[in-house]
């Protein structure tokens, strides 16, 4: 009996182009003290290969057609014989959209009972990445698959799931040598040093989801002015809260309750739109409800969460953010006075109300993955 276990290094979030290394150990079980619980077969276990790739599944949910005018994968084609040769996407639905060169890690390895032996594999991401994504139309799915074969055995197959984000939708804006980094600092902690070579990219990003811009918004009906609404930035990282403040002391139309709601909208492209039997999705996370009615001013925080997928467009699907606004509102003559005395204010128990809903496009871009060197993550099988 062989056990293979595999650990990465550094966490399991990686940004295109950047290197994955990962720890992979064969060990062979020690003896059992009791000698009446061995058995008779030889204590040498010997395992004929060992190999790993990096790949990129891409399945839907049968209404979206998988990409079919991408040539097939070798790791796609019908082998002879699966038992006994790598085939990594073997068990798994979809297409095969994105893979790397297969590294070998050994031939004919031979273990005595407590011994082990450990590999190093690293595979740098191509920079045309594809990201992570599990959409209710498309999912795309990365992992690290590690085949081994027992003499005169069939191939197991061990899978790492990796977690990949994307940085093609950060504008693309010349940086000059002396552009101030926006990037929040921490007073507390000690500086680092501003020679130190950065990514541009990350500079770029660092900055676009740090710079505060605001803008106000007039929500109008039919009958007059509703709120108005102060978004500090249009751009944000994952994992940080979207800040927005609702001003209703001007308003001419009295807003009884309002709801915000982050939303994502999956599209398909539209090469793939005449074969689709669903061409959009919509999925709702965090949300703010607030009563507002006879007051003057309300915040709005959402948090973004942090496994959620940033913008992202590919020829197949694209990934929109926006905050989704409803306001239920009352009549203009309406009037609503709070009693000037002691007296307790009885709402009014009837309403003629009318709704009305607004979309506001924003950016989501990823946050730079965290280094985790102690990650105790580990995923084995017996071989």
């Amino acid at each position: 009996m062989i056990e293979i276990s595999a650990k990465l290094i550094g966490g399991p979030v990686y940004l295109p182009g950047e290197n994955v290394g990962c720890y992979i150990t064969f060990m062979n079980p020690p003896l059992p003290t009791d000698i009446r619980s061995r058995s008779h077969r030889d204590d040498l276990e010997v395992l004929a290969w060992a190999t790993a790739q990096i790949h990129c599944q891409c399945s839907t949910n049968g209404k979206v057609p998988l990409p079919s005018k991408t040539p097939y994968l070798p790791e796609e084609k019908v082998v002879s014989n699966s038992e006994t040769s790598f085939a990594p996407c073997q068990g798994d639905k979809g297409r095969i959209v994105l893979s790397t060169t297969p590294k070998i890690l050994f031939c004919d390895l031979r273990l005595s009972p407590g011994e082990s032996k450990s590999y190093f594999y690293s595979q740098s991401l191509p920079l045309e990445a594809l990201p992570s994504y599990r959409g209710q139309l498309v999912k795309y799915s990365y992992k690290i698959t590690i085949g081994s074969q027992r003499v005169n055995g069939i191939v197991k197959l061990l899978r790492v799931p990796l977690r990949v984000l994307d940085i093609s939708g950060v504008p693309e804006i010349n940086l000059c040598e002396d552009s101030e980094d926006l990037s929040p600092s921490n007073p507390f902690l000690e500086s680092t040093n501003k020679d130190q070579e950065q990514d541009p990219t990350i500079q770029l990003l660092q900055n676009i989801t740090a710079r505060r811009n605001p803008n106000f918004y007039n929500i109008t009906n039919s009958k007059g002015k509703v709120a108005r609404f102060c978004l500090f930035k249009q751009a944000y990282k994952l994992g940080e809260d979207i800040i927005g403040t609702f001003d209703f002391s001007d308003s001419t139309v009295p807003c009884v309750q309002f709801t915000v709601t982050l939303q994502s909208e999956e599209t398909i492209g539209e090469e793939y739109k005449a074969e689709t039997k669903q061409q959009r999705a919509i999925a709702s996370f965090s949300n703010c409800h607030e009563v507002c009615l006879s007051m003057k001013q309300c915040l709005l925080n959402l948090p973004i969460p942090l496994h959620a997928t940033p913008t992202f467009s590919t020829r197949l699907v694209s990934l929109r953010w926006r905050l989704h606004f409803e306001f239920v509102t009352t009549q203009p003559d309406s009037v609503f006075q709070l009693p000037t005395d002691s007296s307790t204010w009885q709402g009014p128990g009837f309403l003629t109300i009318e709704t009305m809903i607004w979309d506001l496009p924003i950016q989501i871009y990823p946050s730079l993955p965290t280094p985790e060197p102690q990650t105790n993550t580990k995923y084995s099988i017996i071989l």
